[in-house]
């Protein structure tokens, strides 16, 4: 919707759209598609995700299907006992977090930079006092259409939790 005042475009009010929150309480990956074209912002939310096994989280978006590659990315694990790890990825934007143990809540927001370039930031809290955050970006190759947040390795399992999405 644009608000015009004397012939000037002065600014669009954008509507914030909610998906269908999707139960992460088996297989590998959740997958949001038919999002619109136009969309410039998307946050994907976790409500205490947890996995089976030790394999790291990652973010992919696509146009058509997933994007696999090209990815820029880095994730940094705080824990409590004051330590730090980091990791990068280019499959998708890592979430460096592989731990059976925790219950994983917070959000993602990946915002349109121009074209179809994307950039991606994230805080998210895990229930063995562990602060994961992070951030990349990627160039699709057309007009984004999905977002999935799966299991790096492909083989461990959601088992808690579930995610939406909200978009504008």
């Amino acid at each position: 919707m644009s608000i015009t005042l004397d012939g000037s475009n002065v600014s669009t009010v954008g509507v914030i759209n909610s998906g269908t929150a999707q139960a992460t309480t088996s297989g590998t990956s959740v997958i949001f598609s038919g999002i619109p074209a136009g969309t410039k912002r998307i946050v994907l939310i976790f409500n205490g995700v947890s996995t089976s096994g030790t394999s790291n989280l990652q973010m992919q978006i696509g146009s058509g299907s997933l994007t696999t590659s090209g990815y820029a990315s880095g994730s940094c694990t705080i824990y409590a006992t004051n330590s730090c790890l980091v990791n990068s990825a280019t499959t998708g934007i890592a979430i460096n977090d592989g731990s059976a143990a925790n219950i994983r809540s917070g959000h993602a927001i990946f915002t349109n930079v121009s074209g179809n370039i994307w950039v991606a930031s994230y805080v998210i809290a895990a229930s063995a006092g562990t602060c994961v955050y992070g951030g990349g970006n990627v160039t699709l190759s057309g007009t984004l259409d999905r977002i999935a947040l799966t299991t790096v390795n492909g083989t461990d399992t959601f088992d808690a939790g579930s995610v939406n999405i909200q978009y504008e």
